[in-house]
């Protein structure tokens, strides 16, 4: 049963070909770009794709060109439109690629300093 379901899944991504689309990745970045191709394992070809990276209320696209995505790293697709009008940018402010990684570099070092303050008060609670 679980063979016929991926089976379908895989063959679905037909009616995806040559459109724009967002593909969320395990290691949670963001890939835009046109379905050109895939395989029986959702292994995918993106042509023009960008990373889009989110930052607050910041973000740039990172220009990728040519990317292959192996399947088992999509966590989910979604088309983003022709025109790019449901890429999810409303509200958000388009800054240069320096910038959203400074911000990114930024966010990861308060992440990690807010994960040892809690772990240093989850000791304290003991």
């Amino acid at each position: 049963m679980t063979d016929t379901w991926h089976l379908s899944a895989v063959a679905s991504l037909v009616e995806n070909l040559d459109k724009r689309l967002l593909v969320a990745l395990r290691d949670g970045s963001n890939i835009i770009g046109t379905l050109r191709s895939f395989d029986q394992f959702a292994n995918i070809v993106l042509e023009s794709a960008v990373e889009r990276i989110i930052v607050g209320k910041m973000f740039s696209d990172i220009p990728l060109g040519l990317y292959i995505v192996r399947g088992e790293n999509v966590v989910l697709m979604g088309d983003v439109g022709a025109n790019g009008d449901l890429d999810g940018t409303e509200g958000l402010i388009e800054v240069d690629n320096a910038e959203i990684i400074r911000a990114r570099e930024a966010d990861q070092t308060a992440e990690a300093m807010k994960g040892d303050i809690l772990k240093r008060m989850d000791f304290l609670d003991e």
